[in-house]
């Protein structure tokens, strides 16, 4: 995800749907720094408390646990389905792909001559590029952030032990270890090119781990599989975006290396699709209405909280990036909401519906054209923008928004 690529989640959209980057910094939100307070108080010659870590942007109060506690029962009684439907999907661990299959063997004599092939082929890969894929890496290798969110679901399908042998708690696992390769292949990838500042990319996911993500989704199952089903398929298409601009530029492996990635994503796509496409089987009323609320807040994307430690406006300047590449752009974005309102078959809703049901509909129905207005205001913010901005992740080049 990057919960993609995002993933782990990625895109010029993240920009919209973002809090502003403008907030000013405060050691501990919604108040004064008890450091401050503290320095303020203490004798002369005392030593200074160090600061503790902060989050590089404030978020707002949200609403949480909103689930209705009679739908827990729901997802108590899917639990077999789960592991019928979901379960399936995963691969087992010796079938599956690993980064070092895509790497140079550090054991092979041949090693030095092949990370040399490397460097070459990357040397025609141009910075715009490269600040894409780091975004994507970044993203990726801020998993710890996406298990967690799964975990702070109600319901009863969050992992209660760690260890937890429900169908729920063996998906979130299991995802999370089929996602942890992303960031670890692409992140020895950019390592071996020698193109990009290492230090400045490992501040940068330090930082959005530290940070975590604000998804919105009220610790609520329904919003969560919402939220991940969107994601998942974001990811696919930026990360196959990905592939076709690396074989562009020459680099066969590295298209090979993007388009397995997206692969995976797919694949992680239709298990959560699966998950909704049920809740709108057995409670369709209340699944309709979710998934209205998910975006009337817009998709906020799981690296919107990016920041590299200088820069408090690196996310949307990698957003704008990504737009203009065609790597992930506004178009993309309503054109995942109109799959996914076709996927769930949401204008076929009829019987169950309350009124407040039936609203739902009609708006989530209607906002495929008015998402894609989004993209002429994306292209017209784009124009507005600096011509371009230098980033840390590759040693503070210029690359054009």
């Amino acid at each position: 995800m990057s919960l993609t690529g995002c993933l782990p989640s990625y895109s010029a959209v993240r920009a919209l749907s973002s809090p502003p980057c403008s907030r000013k910094r405060r050691a501990i939100s919604g108040g004064v720094s008890p450091v401050v307070a503290m320095a303020s108080t203490a004798k002369i010659g005392t030593p200074r408390a160090k600061k503790p870590f902060a989050p590089p942007r404030e978020v707002p109060a949200r609403v949480t646990h909103s689930l209705p506690p009679e739908k827990k029962e729901i997802f108590e009684s899917l639990d077999r389905w789960a592991a019928d439907n979901i379960l399936s999907l995963l691969k087992p661990v010796e079938e599956s792909w690993q980064p070092q299959d895509y790497l140079p063997d550090p054991c092979s004599e041949a090693f030095h001559d092949e990370v040399r092939e490397l460097r070459e082929r990357a040397t025609g890969i141009p910075d715009d590029y490269l600040v894409c894929l780091v975004g994507d890496m970044v993203t990726e290798e801020a998993l710890p952030t996406y298990q967690t969110m799964l975990n702070t679901l109600d319901g009863g399908v969050r992992d209660e032990t760690g260890a937890s042998d429900s169908s729920w708690a063996v998906w979130t696992r299991a995802w999370t270890a089929e996602e942890n390769r992303h960031g670890d292949l692409m992140n020895k990838y950019l390592y071996l090119t020698g193109r990009v500042d290492m230090r400045q990319i490992e501040k940068t996911i330090q930082y959005l781990i530290g940070s975590g993500m604000d998804p919105r989704t009220e610790n609520n199952p329904y919003l969560g599989f919402i939220y991940t089903s969107f994601q998942e398929r974001a990811t696919f298409i930026s990360h196959g975006n990905t592939a076709r601009h690396a074989k562009a530029y020459g680099d066969a492996k590295l298209a090979q290396i993007c388009g397995t990635i997206a692969a995976d994503e797919k694949r992680h796509e239709s298990a959560y699709c699966r998950i909704v496409g049920k809740l709108f089987e057995v409670d369709p009323d209340y699944a309709v209405r979710a998934f209205a609320d998910m975006m009337r807040k817009k998709v906020a994307m799981p690296a919107h909280l990016m920041y590299d430690g200088a820069e408090d406006r690196l996310f949307g300047h990698f957003s704008a990036v990504a737009q203009r590449l065609g790597v992930y752009t506004a178009a993309d974005y309503a054109g995942i909401l109109e799959f996914l309102v076709g996927r769930w078959n949401v204008a076929g809703l009829a019987a169950g519906l309350s009124g407040e049901g039936r609203r739902a509909q009609d708006f989530v129905c209607s906002l495929g054209p008015r998402f894609r207005r989004l993209e002429e205001k994306a292209q017209a913010t784009a124009k507005r923008a600096p011509a371009a901005v230098p980033f840390s992740w590759i040693h503070g080049r210029q690359v054009q928004l």
